[in-house]
């Protein structure tokens, strides 16, 4: 018999569901809802051990709150100034980070943020919240 495989499930532009070879899943990038990629049945939310995001545009964050709020993780993952405004919407677990840093997001699995040049604001109510310049990615997942 095979051992259990890692599942990727591609769910529209940037957004993953990664199932490990321990049954924890993750999902990054959470937009679904108005993604217009995303398979209609993967549009309500399903249980989470985790929770990443990249960073703060609408295409990468659309759906953390709601999904978060649905779901509740064991942790959700972005850059500190991200959790912070997560945290503000009623987002519990969050743990923010920065680049270069590592933290466990369910046990036995690990992300590191690292550096991708981007820019980063989240849209709230007609405003756009600064999310700090550059977007943090993850590896090592």
């Amino acid at each position: 018999m095979a051992p259990p495989a890692l599942q990727l499930t591609w769910l529209g532009h940037s957004t993953f569901r990664i199932t490990s070879v321990n049954g924890r899943t993750l999902l990054i990038d959470p937009w679904v809802q108005n993604n217009p990629a995303c398979p209609d049945a993967e549009k309500q939310p399903r249980p989470l051990d985790a929770m990443l995001i990249t960073h703060g545009h609408f295409d990468h964050i659309g759906d953390a709150v709601d999904i978060a709020r649905a779901v509740k993780p064991a942790s959700v993952v972005a850059i500190f100034e991200t959790t912070v405004w997560l945290g503000s919407k009623g987002v519990e677990n969050c743990i923010g980070m920065n680049k270069g840093g590592t933290v466990e997001v369910a046990p036995g699995i690990s992300a590191t943020m690292v550096y991708a040049d981007h820019s980063c604001g989240i849209q709230d109510n007609g405003q756009i919240i600064y999310g700090t310049r550059g977007t943090r990615t993850f590896s090592a997942i």
